[in-house]
């Protein structure tokens, strides 16, 4: 038994729903690795149920787990706004949020989350935030959202530490490894935030503003 084995066994079991989009993913799809998984998605799942946030947004959504693990945390009154850049993972998506009782709370938008979050955050004031899309956009991402979110809010950012290479020297044309370092820089040296990133699987970045 792995380690990562025990804690799986020892943790809430993932929901049915999530059980049977984790199995579709793995046999319909060409990246399932990407979507968040069990262990994750009981974390976003727990910090969602501790906040109780009336607004999430996610960048990201990739097959829709990780947006219904989060709504399980929404308010009674809340909405999660999930953006998504490949448009034939949509049917895919749709499926699973149809087959959820949360799917109600749930906004997809389909298009380039650059363009999409400008009206966005001037319509809603988000609590949570879950970045996990082009890695090479991940500033830009942050820029766009940083000055619109209050004080407490809570950026979760995946992947921070890429398969280990933050600490190797990236090669010239690995521009997903060099965007990342920018990032991970960028919130180190931002004052309006503090920041702790979790070894969980390739790393999640915690950002808390101040």
């Amino acid at each position: 038994m792995t380690i990562e084995e025990y804690i799986e066994g020892h943790t809430s079991p993932e929901p049915p729903l999530l059980q049977r989009l984790h199995r579709d993913a793995h046999l319909h799809l060409m990246r399932p690795r990407m979507l968040s998984g069990h262990l994750q998605g009981r974390f976003l799942s727990m910090i969602a149920r501790l906040m109780r946030p009336r607004r999430i947004l996610e960048i990201g959504t990739y097959t829709g787990y990780a947006a219904l693990c989060l709504a399980e945390g929404l308010s009674d009154d809340g909405v999660l706004h999930t953006l998504e850049h490949d448009d034939e993972m949509e049917d895919f998506i749709r499926t699973y949020l149809d087959a959820s009782e949360l799917g109600a709370k749930i906004r997809l938008h389909i298009g380039e989350a650059l363009d999409l979050l400008p009206d966005l955050v001037r319509a809603e004031q988000f609590d949570l935030v879950y970045i996990d899309a082009d890695k090479r956009q991940y500033v830009s991402y942050y820029e766009a959202i940083i000055d619109h979110l209050p004080a407490g809010a809570l950026i979760l950012a995946d992947n921070t530490l890429w398969d280990g290479k933050v600490v190797a020297d990236p090669l010239p044309t690995d521009a997903q490894t060099q965007a990342i370092l920018r990032f991970n820089d960028t919130i180190a040296r931002d004052e309006r935030v503090e920041n702790l990133i979790v070894p969980m699987r390739d790393g999640l970045s915690m950002i808390r503003v101040r």
